[in-house]
């Protein structure tokens, strides 16, 4: 059954909101506070705290901060002060729906970074490894055998600090289409923005979806391809600002992406795509019962596929690049502080000229192959 243009515009339009709740939140302070504010030192060995007092300057306390850069978070901390522990942000806003107390609305500001136990209307929450959890006002959690908290989690749909960067790159593609619209008003040749976008769309038009979808198809498909091109794009390009955004180092994200990729192609199957699934033509009958579960399984290996492959490349990308930057203290004994330093301004930039390759390329490949998926699904085979 083909989708129609509409089905498909209104997917790519929803896409913005399914992902923002589909993202979990990952904090990187871990300690649990009491009632004062002071961080407890109960089950401190199973909490593999990533908060550090003073300098970052040991190889465990890069390592910490580097896991701390690629998780997700419910505030911004653009830089902090390793000699006062001071952090430099905002607060976001934490919504949790918690089965005894219902709706709970605070900012994360309460948190104190994950230092302090959050009370709001009476009920009282806590940052641990990223989660929030119940607890009371001394912030104790129970753990079990593993090290792991049993007190009851609320359903998180905070606005954490992927969702605002999701959002904020819906907010920049409805701008930038929109401007796009408004300049062929003008004439048959776009002005402004128009200039630069155009030719990205008509790539994605003639060397995307018309060789992979064909000419006849590819129409219907156009708004989803472009919507993912552009999102991932965007989004791999914010990754390398001081905001820090790691949106699509995020499985969860990934894994959302592939999956409209997943819906649309099976929807989108015609008789023929699941005819070469179930019971494939031209082959013995008892090798169409063995290609059968083979093919089903085929069926999501191939947007499992996508989500992995964005997530790690993504996640490498970032990982190599602080790592270099972390050469400025590693080898600062051996170089010295001026030798250090050069060395690591020289490979970062080296490394994030890359990644500004990468951010585009991942964009294309997801969009190649999910046109490519598509077409799959919808092409007419002749059999003779």
């Amino acid at each position: 059954m083909m989708i129609a243009h509409k089905s498909l515009s209104f997917i790519a339009g929803i896409c913005f909101l399914f992902l923002s709740f589909a993202v979990s939140a990952e904090h990187s302070n871990v300690k649990h506070a009491d009632g004062e504010g002071h961080t407890s030192t109960e089950h401190s060995e199973d909490t593999h705290s990533v908060k550090h007092e003073g300098p970052i300057n040991t190889p465990d306390a890069i390592q910490a901060y580097k896991e701390h850069h690629l998780q997700d978070a419910h505030d911004f901390i653009f830089f902090s002060d390793g000699a006062t522990g001071k952090h430099y942000g905002f607060s976001l806003p934490v919504i949790l729906w918690d089965k005894e107390a219902g709706l709970q609305m605070f900012m994360s500001s309460k948190f104190h970074h994950g230092e302090s136990v959050a009370e709001n209307n009476g009920n009282y929450y806590v940052l641990h490894h990223g989660k929030i959890y119940k607890t009371d006002e001394t912030g104790h959690l129970e753990m079990d055998d593993h090290g792991h908290p049993t007190n009851a989690k609320p359903l998180d749909l905070s606005i954490t600090k992927s969702v605002v960067g999701m959002l904020l790159t819906g907010l920049l593609m409805l701008w930038m289409f929109t401007s796009l619209a408004k300049s062929y008003r003008k004439g048959p040749i776009p002005t402004g923005l128009g200039r630069v976008l155009e030719p990205l769309v008509l790539y994605v038009r003639d060397e995307i979806a018309r060789p992979n979808i064909g000419e006849h198809k590819y129409k219907n498909y156009m708004s989803f391809l472009l919507t993912v091109f552009f999102f991932i794009w965007i989004l791999n390009l914010l990754g390398m600002t001081p905001l820090a955004f790691n949106v699509t180092g995020n499985i969860a994200v990934t894994f959302c992406l592939a999956l409209f990729t997943f819906i649309i192609v099976q929807f989108s199957g015609n008789k023929e795509y699941w005819g070469h699934i179930f019971w494939m033509p031209g082959v013995p009958v008892p090798m169409k019962i063995v290609l059968a579960p083979i093919e089903v399984l085929g069926m999501f290996t191939k947007p499992f596929s996508l989500m992995i492959r964005l997530f790690a490349n993504i996640t490498a990308g970032h990982m190599v690049v602080m790592s270099l930057v972390a050469l400025t203290i590693l080898l600062k004994s051996q170089f010295g502080p001026v030798g250090s330093t050069g060395i690591s301004l020289v490979l970062s930039l080296f490394i994030s000229l890359i990644e500004l390759l990468v951010a585009f390329l991942q964009a294309f490949i997801f969009t190649m192959l999910s046109s490519l998926f598509i077409g799959m699904a919808v092409a007419e085979h002749d059999h003779h």
